[in-house]
């Protein structure tokens, strides 16, 4: 079965299926950074202090911290099916309901269950993606859904931009609402794909399923018997643990996934979500649409750094191509630091150059536990990840405010740049190299898994 998959030939079925699975991050870029936007007009409609704008700002990582722990946990045990389209009906409710919300608590809690959905969804749907893909394809495509979170975080200021300027401040509700109609395009793409791994179902003694769906989308016919062999013969332990995830075998894995996750996004969220705020304290005038473009522009340059790193990490490999970006994210933030008033225009550009060389962690976000972990635990080894990552999101993103209120821009930074560093160190530490090896064997613990840098 693993050569059958691993060398399968690239179809649109492929396409169609990461188009699918990038469903989660895209909502996710989303409903993260329209708050961004929607905070302009409900501050003042809501009354909100600051700790309400870092409690809506950090409510839905909470949730994330939740979700994922617990849905990668579930989806290895009771497979990546069927979450598959529960998560994105949760996402659209509570988008909905946001919009007639009256109390900050009320949009918290809904924002905290919204963070759940998007959790859960990470683990179900790059399991599932990178248990279907061709090895050639597999780092590209995998790193196509961080690609597809900056698509939705830019696509989220644009939509604040738009209705800030044609509607006004009132207009927050609508933003909070908007998401929804992502949630419904993604349910009917949802429905033409496979819904189920055939890996996991051949571990799992479903073999007679596996080679159906082998057949119907790859069309190759296999013998289940032949499925189920090769199956524990890859991963011959059938059920895993969040504890297994730090027994001898996995623990560096672990630490390694998590560490340089929660280093990466603990700024870049903060970021995001109060882009106005920072774009402001350069001079730009605060709740008009210069920050409110500003940061979207520079969520673009987000993504626009996916691109290049979507070919190094295939070319150079994972850990050189992980190790120069996170060295070279330290220079923008300490130069900030370092010249906390320097023209508007000057910081921007420093922003966007970080902004632009995060594209390597970025596009080895999800790549890196998929790769690194078997089957039985490769989703609950995604949702940790994703979990202890939010950890220091909510923290960046509830600390942000307070920390540019008593400390100012200058040591904000400071600090900023010495979070990225520790993550350079630990990129140092345990980044191994996957390039060019098939699944089962890049999440052997075996052989070796480290490459020179």
């Amino acid at each position: 079965m693993n050569s059958v998959i691993d060398d399968a030939p690239f179809t649109s079925f492929h396409k169609w299926l990461a188009v699918a699975c990038s469903g989660g991050p895209l909502l996710d870029g989303y409903i993260l950074s329209i708050v961004g936007t929607a905070l302009i007009g409900m501050t003042p409609q809501l009354g909100l202090s600051t700790t309400d704008t870092q409690l809506i700002g950090a409510a839905a990582l909470v949730g994330m911290f939740v979700g994922g722990a617990l849905f990668g946990v579930l989806t290895d045990k009771i497979g990546r099916e069927v979450m598959y389209t529960a998560d994105l009906v949760v996402m659209a409710l509570c988008s909905i309901a946001s919009f007639f919300v009256e109390t900050t608590w009320l949009l918290v809690l809904l924002r905290f269950v919204m963070g759940m959905a998007v959790a859960a969804d990470y683990p179900i749907a790059t399991s599932l993606l990178a248990e279907w893909l061709p090895l050639r394809q597999r780092g590209t495509l995998l790193g196509f859904q961080i690609v597809a979170w900056y698509a939705g975080s830019v696509l989220a200021y644009l939509v604040g931009y738009l209705m800030l300027t044609l509607f006004g401040h009132g207009s927050w509700r609508w933003q909070l609402a908007s998401a929804a109609v992502l949630c419904v395009i993604f349910l009917i793409i949802r429905q033409r794909t496979a819904p189920e791994s055939p890996r996991w179902l051949a571990l799992h003694g479903k073999s007679e399923k596996a080679a159906g769906m082998i057949e119907k989308f790859l069309h190759v016919r296999v013998d289940p018997s032949d499925l189920v062999e090769a199956a524990h013969q890859a991963d011959p332990v059938s059920s895993g643990s969040v504890l297994e995830l730090f027994n001898a075998q996995y623990r560096k894995r672990t630490l390694f996934c998590g560490g340089f996750f929660l280093c990466q996004v603990a700024v870049l969220f903060a970021m995001l979500t109060f882009g106005p705020q920072i774009l402001s304290s350069f001079g730009l005038p605060s709740g008009t649409w210069m920050d409110t473009l500003g940061t979207a522009l520079i969520s673009l340059v987000f993504l626009i750094g996916c691109l290049p790193a979507m070919r190094l990490i295939d070319t150079i490999g994972r850990r050189p191509t992980i190790i120069w970006a996170f060295g070279l994210m330290i220079l923008p933030l300490l130069f900030i630091g370092v010249w906390p008033t320097m023209p508007a225009a000057l910081a921007f550009l420093m922003l966007c150059v970080y902004a632009f060389c995060c594209g390597g962690p970025n596009v080895l976000d999800w790549t890196y536990p998929n790769e690194l972990f078997p089957t039985h635990i490769r989703a609950t080894a995604v949702g940790l990840a994703t979990s202890v990552s939010r950890v220091g999101a909510a923290l960046g993103t509830y600390l942000l405010p307070w920390s540019l209120d008593h400390l100012g821009m200058g040591t904000t930074m400071l600090y900023a740049a010495g979070l990225t560093a520790i993550g350079f160190l630990i990129c140092l530490w345990g980044a191994p190299e996957t390039m060019g090896r098939r699944l089962n064997a890049a999440s052997a613990v075996s052989g070796p898994v480290r490459g020179a840098a």
